[in-house]
């Protein structure tokens, strides 16, 4: 059976808070760890049933790259739950709800400038 294994390093500052994160993974073509500026993790807890979340993001995440990202997460998510289940309805729920975050984004960058 073949293994794979993803790593996360986070780098914090004094306040303990998240100055750099780096990820690695055994199928990385680099073969070296890469930079990201967040990430948001969640697993599956069998035995408690429920899910087990991690999100980190570091001090220099942008507000308008932080909402860009959280909507392709539910983007994914969205994807995730039709290949998973099939169920289309969730998933035209979940996109519908990222066409309104989008809107609301644009919006709010249109009153910026």
């Amino acid at each position: 059976m073949k293994k794979s294994e993803i790593r996360f390093s986070v780098e914090l500052d004094t306040n303990n808070i998240p100055d750099k994160i780096l990820w690695e993974a055994t199928d990385n073509p680099t073969g070296k760890p890469e930079e990201t500026k967040a990430i948001a993790l969640s697993v599956w807890d069998p035995y408690q049933e429920n899910t087990l979340r991690i999100d980190l993001w570091t001090k220099d995440m942008t507000v308008d790259k932080m909402k860009q990202f959280c909507i392709e997460s539910i983007t994914g998510m969205a994807d995730m739950i039709k290949n998973a289940t099939g169920d289309e309805k969730m998933h035209q729920e979940m996109k519908e709800l990222c066409r309104k975050l989008v809107e609301h984004v644009n919006q709010e960058n249109a009153g910026q400038k």
